[in-house]
């Protein structure tokens, strides 16, 4: 006899449905699985052999093959192991479930099984995953949430889980979740005869948090002088645009970059979506927070690769460009890093989604983060420093500041110098303004530009198209001449005429004007200065 019941493979940020089908046939003791498995597929074999035994269950002595369809889908990981096991249970005729529909606290259960004619038992109205220990212990799986969004797309309406795996899966509204603990206990539920109980969902998460750095340590009013910065820190946060900055050795770059998630505005409850379904494919959601409810902040070493940077492998997974989706990319000494890599970082700054190809298909991951790059201005570091000597040859500061392309320094939309901070600044006991005042202005803005650009699908000014600039960045005479003779003197590109456009409208926004007036647009070129070099 054959059975046959649903499971997913994870593809990118998504899942396909899969066809768990397990034959048991008269011959020698075998177990085969095919369906283009990789090695810890194939090593589900001895796991789930292992806990059905281990779980007083029976394990037949007979021919057993799986077959995970479609066969042309590669299958990776544990997830397996549980709808393995339940598969095998059922054609070995050990399992048979009941087939009319019973009550589990107060709400209907269908129980998943229907017996056809052709003596092929079919369980198409649930989808299990789970990873299998020796012992029947059922362990956690990556990508619930996505499990959990194509199961509700597919019309699937029970959804079989590990227990630790309930919280997120139930993020996904309309789905009945039975959280399982280990393989008898779902055999007991299977067969009719000890009920587990539907997950209850839990009130709404609070999304009143800030930052993923300590607040406490990492505040604006703690940070003593650069005003200039914290008020390009302030506009990054509010229009979500790029910045780099340059300056000596402790001057505080790393420190305000460090501090700019305390200004972000909060996570919207579709953003935080978006980034926990990142974070569940890539295996990096704590065990204990089902929803991603801060902003990422990544910091990769400047000796990153490429591959880890924008994503890829041989089974593609999400690169730290996609991990800081809806947050913050800090490249910290910028020019240490491989050009190759920072190279790869045009298209997603550009585009907002990283592309990755090969031979069977391309896939394709959000990256629509804030790149906060910080810099020397030469391999000593004190090359724009007025209180101390640069030992650095012209040579060897110009093979330097090289090492960042043009194109690349254009699609960053603010340049600033961060100079050495005096002792004055450093000793004085004035506490300069908090973050929490700065997000207040940051989280306006960002309120005034979802309202604008609502229906669109854009959530910033910085995610601006082009072909929409003129709707939405539209100013006055004045303005427009300025403007001329600032793209003329200092050559500046079409994009970064752009950019100048959309930094204007976030800095109109931060003061609460509905047009973009000339003063916007003088300050938004003072970050432009740099890119003129």
């Amino acid at each position: 006899m054959s059975s046959k019941i649903l499971s997913a493979a994870i593809v990118g940020l998504d899942a396909e449905l899969v066809e768990v089908e397990a034959d048991i046939s008269p011959g020698l003791s075998h177990f085969t699985i095919v369906g283009l498995p990789d090695m810890a597929v194939q090593e589900s074999r001895e796991r789930v052999r292992a806990a059905i035994k281990n779980s007083n269950l029976p394990f037949p002595r007979t021919r057993v093959t799986v077959n995970l369809a479609p066969a042309d889908l590669k299958k990776e990981g544990p997830s397996y192991d549980l709808p393995i096991a339940i598969a095998i249970l059922l054609a070995s005729h050990f399992l048979k479930m009941p087939e009319k529909t019973r009550e589990t606290g107060g709400e209907n259960l269908e129980l998943l099984a229907s017996a056809k004619p052709d003596s092929i038992l079919c369980c198409f109205d649930a989808l299990f995953v789970g990873e299998l220990a020796l012992d029947g212990v059922v362990r956690p799986v990556n990508g619930m949430l996505a499990i959990a969004a194509a199961a509700r797309a597919r019309g699937i309406k029970i959804l079989c889980v590990p227990e630790a795996n309930a919280r997120e899966a139930s993020l996904i509204e309309g789905l009945e979740i039975i959280p399982i603990k280990n393989l008898f206990q779902l055999v007991e539920h299977l067969a009719g005869k000890n009920l587990i109980p539907l997950f209850s969902r839990e009130k709404p998460f609070d999304f009143g948090d800030t930052g993923l750095v300590d607040e406490e340590n990492f505040d604006m009013a703690y940070v003593r002088g650069q005003e200039y910065a914290k008020r390009a820190l302030e506009i990054v946060a509010a229009g979500g645009h790029n910045l780099l900055m340059s300056g000596p050795p402790g001057s505080g770059k790393t420190l305000l970059s460090k501090t700019l998630p305390s200004i972000l505005p909060s996570l919207t409850i579709d953003e935080a979506l978006e980034v926990t379904r990142i974070y569940s494919v890539a295996g990096l959601l704590p065990p204990d927070q089902p929803l991603m409810i801060r902003r990422p902040f990544r910091s990769p070493h400047h000796t990153a690769s490429n591959v880890s940077l924008v994503g890829g492998g041989a089974w593609p997974r999400p690169g730290e460009v996609s991990l800081s989706h809806r947050g913050v990319l800090f490249l910290d000494e910028l020019p240490e890093f491989s050009r190759a890599v920072l190279e790869s970082l045009r298209q997603p700054l550009e585009d907002g989604v990283v592309t990755i190809s090969r031979a069977a298909g391309s896939l394709q991951f959000p990256a629509k983060f804030i790149l906060v790059a910080a810099r020397n201005p030469c391999p000593c570091g004190y090359n724009t420093d007025p209180e101390k000597f640069c030992t650095c040859s012209p040579s060897a500061i110009l093979r330097y500041q090289k090492k960042i392309s043009g194109p690349l320094l254009d699609r960053i939309d603010l340049h600033i110098e961060v100079p050495r901070v005096k002792f004055e600044k450093l000793a004085e006991e004035k506490v300069a303004e908090s973050s929490a005042e700065i997000k207040k202005r940051a989280e306006r803005a960002r309120n005034l530009q979802r309202a604008r650009y609502k229906g669109y699908k854009i959530m910033t000014n910085a995610e601006l198209p082009s072909k929409l600039i003129k709707d939405f960045c539209q100013i006055d005479g004045a303005s427009q001449d300025f403007l001329k003779n600032a793209v003329n003197q200092m050559r500046l590109s079409a994009r970064a005429y752009y950019r100048l456009l959309k930094i204007s409208r976030t800095i109109a926004d931060l003061s609460g004007e509905e047009k973009i007036l000339l003063p916007h647009v003088a300050e938004a070129l003072q970050y432009r200065a740099k890119a003129a070099e």
